[in-house]
């Protein structure tokens, strides 16, 4: 497909209805479910609506411990390959690209937490000195978070780098 074609199908592209995100949703529920009993792992799964995207979530009760570790793996890296995996298993049945975001043992959550502080950071440092700041790497959804945090403050960020080395820089308005 030529980038003309890929823009204007994007561009044509009408947002997903709440209907639609709620079946991506089980789509994916589905799918994990079949891979937690493949793998012997116990976990319940959760499925919600946010920010336009379905929103699925693997939970264990606090006293399971930490089995879903292995989904997660390190630095999310095994979670970013199932999100992957899980998207396309939504596409192969409803013919949609999907953006849906995927969450394991609440590693997401916690991240995104722990990303915030580091962006609240960075905005106070630049509001302080008036001079551009840049993160670490990180991947899409690490960045996302950042951006987010940035817009609200009223500064301004734009990615920078080619993957896996894209990074946030921080800017005044």
């Amino acid at each position: 497909m030529s980038d003309e074609a890929k823009a204007t199908t994007q561009v044509n592209a009408a947002p997903a209805t709440l209907t639609q995100l709620e079946d991506e949703g089980e789509i994916a529920a589905d799918y994990l479910e079949e891979l937690l009993d493949i793998a012997d792992l116990d976990g319940d799964i959760d499925i919600d609506v946010e920010h336009g995207r379905a929103c699925v979530a693997v939970v264990t009760e606090p006293e399971a411990g930490n089995s879903l570790g292995r989904l997660v793996g390190s630095d999310g890296e095994v979670l970013e390959a199932l999100q992957e995996l899980t998207r396309l298993a939504v596409q192969a049945r409803t013919g949609e690209r999907s953006r849906l975001m995927l969450d394991v043992g609440g590693y997401r959550a916690g991240r995104r937490a722990e990303l915030s502080r580091v962006a609240e950071r960075a905005i106070s440092d630049v509001k302080d000195k008036g001079v551009a700041v840049s993160l670490e790497p990180m991947n899409a959804f690490e960045r996302k978070v950042v951006h987010d945090a940035v817009s609200a403050a009223g500064l301004v960020s734009e990615s920078s780098g080619v993957e896996p080395e894209r990074f946030v820089v921080i800017r005044t308005a």
